[in-house]
């Protein structure tokens, strides 16, 4: 597979980083984008070889894929901020809804979806795809293997099939799981995690499809 250059937009945070650490692990190259150049030059040091750290900006017009991985709160105005260096680009959204302190109870947007909100603000020039809700940043940090599965939303099955070929070579497994509107439900299922985790003392709960013939 050829392995493009992948920057993370809001990269400097727990799952910005933690995506980091298995995209280099796996051979890419990543640069790490966030909204001072200091914050995100310090990441650059801290996850070292092959990565470069830019403002958010200056990392959507160099990536050819693009990750972002921030808090609902910032999604809007980093995606309105970075609309033009974005067009023409698959644009991969890791955005759950989560309203603190409540972030164990499922509560979506009008819009149905913070997918949706992209591809809204975006519109046709960029391809928007949903990954990556549901697997935690604090696994992805560490060295320990991701027994989770990724579900994989988007309008075209072309642009869901590059995304699920990015997961499978950071040792998850993809799943196509249909239109963008689709997301909803799997962004809604972070909260249930958080919910299981809670109740249950696990650490880090998952989604893994069954039913795969043998």
């Amino acid at each position: 597979m050829n392995k493009k250059l992948i920057s993370l937009l809001g990269g400097t945070g727990d799952l910005g980083t933690g995506l980091a650490n298995r995209l280099l692990k796996a051979g890419y190259k990543v640069i790490i984008g966030s909204r001072t150049l200091e914050k995100a030059q310090h990441a650059e040091r801290s996850l070292g070889k092959n990565t470069k750290g830019l403002l958010n900006k200056d990392a959507a017009l160099q990536g050819e894929i693009i990750i972002l991985t921030v808090p609902f709160a910032h999604q809007r105005g980093i995606v309105e901020e970075c609309k033009t260096e974005l067009k023409g680009k698959l644009f991969i959204d890791t955005t759950v809804p989560l309203m603190p302190p409540k972030v164990a109870t499922v509560q979506l947007p009008s819009e149905g979806s913070a997918a949706e909100i992209a591809q809204n603000i975006l519109g046709d020039d960029v391809r928007v795809v949903s990954a990556f809700q549901n697997i935690s940043a604090e696994l992805l940090q560490s060295d320990k293997e991701i027994d989770c599965d990724v579900l994989v939303c988007g309008n075209k099955k072309e642009w869901r099939q590059e995304v699920i070929d990015l997961v499978n070579t950071l040792g998850m497994k993809g799943w196509h799981a249909g239109m963008l509107p689709n997301s909803a439900a799997v962004e809604a299922m972070t909260s249930v995690l958080i919910s299981i985790n809670k109740h249950h003392a696990i650490s880090h709960s998952g989604i893994k499809v069954t039913g795969l013939k043998k």
